[in-house]
């Protein structure tokens, strides 16, 4: 029990003072999560967005696969970037493997799913509401898209900060293509597990502390985005 609390005390010694490796660690950690999560946003919310809008043949089959790629391995989508940008696969001549890149590609691959599919259920159900009067006005379909991503856009915040939640607290694929490198490719998670299997307990713990602020951050504004409690939805 003395143990616990010496490392909470030094945990909590080492975020009071910015420890610099916590800081560099917490800032790579989150230029990793915040590029991926731009990226993802702007592949995830048109797309979903337009299967919205858009009826098409195979459309149900596509829904059914991007929400089963939602719960797709992290583990999994690592082994396949590794091998993609190993020196063996089609761009290992880009010289991307191990290096923040390769992170970002990884989590890209596995939030934009998730992305996708909250901003289709939230769009489907605004799109029933605007339907008859974007139809009437002869709306082209890009410009229908438009509109719902206008005035969705709370929806489309809170989808937005689910995929960083996933995003930041995401180690299987990162540690396969990043490789946990010191000052190179190290994050939050990925320290966590480093400095746990060495007895660092101090410096894990404020890790922890820090992700779990940020996971705390992240949930706060996501119910206060979608004003949960003002609505009576809490």
């Amino acid at each position: 029990m003395t143990e616990i609390w010496e490392g909470l005390r030094a945990a909590f010694w080492l975020i009071v003072s910015l420890d610099a490796d916590l800081v560099e660690i917490t800032l790579r950690s989150l230029h990793v999560s915040l590029t991926a999560l731009a990226v993802a946003c702007l592949i995830a919310l048109p797309v979903g967005t337009w299967l919205a809008v858009r009826r098409f043949k195979y459309r149900r089959a596509a829904i059914a696969t991007l929400n089963a790629f939602m719960g797709l391995p992290p583990v999994v989508v690592g082994l396949i970037v590794y091998l993609l940008l190993s020196r063996g696969g089609p761009f290992g001549v880009l010289g991307l493997l191990f290096t923040p890149t390769a992170m970002i590609i990884a989590q890209v691959i596995i939030i934009t799913p998730l992305i996708m599919s909250i901003t289709h259920q939230a769009m489907r159900e605004l799109w029933a509401e605007y339907h008859d009067l974007l139809i009437s006005l002869n709306t082209t379909p890009g410009q229908r898209v438009r509109t719902l991503l206008w005035d969705g856009r709370r929806a489309l915040l809170t989808a937005a900060l689910a995929g960083f939640g996933r995003a930041i607290g995401e180690v299987g694929a990162i540690i396969i293509v990043g490789g946990n490198i010191d000052h190179a490719t190290r994050v939050l998670t990925t320290a966590i597990a480093l400095e746990t299997s060495k007895g660092d307990f101090a410096l894990a713990l404020g890790l922890g502390f820090v992700l779990i602020a940020l996971s705390l951050v992240v949930n706060y504004a996501t119910h206060a985005l979608s004003q949960t409690e003002r609505s009576g939805r809490w």
